[in-house]
């Protein structure tokens, strides 16, 4: 298994991007928007707190989701605005659902 980034590695704009939004549309699939919007909020200021556990749970995480996820994630999270733009767009998402099932 050939780790592509390193732990100090920084992600691309389109890999965020990537990762965000897959994470979004499987949160509105599940219609699971307003909790976990909620959340997100409550724990935004965690969000550097949860990067680095992951880091340290690493070992026990890895076997499960993989070493480079692990790494994606914790990448992700270092930052407060990826959060912030992860609740605009399960925000967004859910929103476009909302007026599709009203035109219905």
């Amino acid at each position: 298994m050939a780790i592509t980034g390193g732990w100090e590695d920084e992600l691309s704009d389109e890999e965020r991007d990537a990762i965000l939004e897959r994470i979004a549309q499987g949160i509105v699939r599940r219609g699971m928007a307003a909790p976990a919007v909620l959340f997100l909020e409550l724990n935004k200021p965690l969000s550097f707190v949860a990067s680095q556990s992951l880091i340290v749970l690493t070992p026990f995480l890895a076997p499960f989701v993989g070493i480079e996820n692990v790494h994606r994630y914790s990448r992700l999270l270092e930052k407060r605005e990826n959060v912030e733009r992860l609740i605009e767009r399960i925000e967004q998402l859910e929103h476009e659902r909302q007026e599709h099932a009203t035109r219905l």
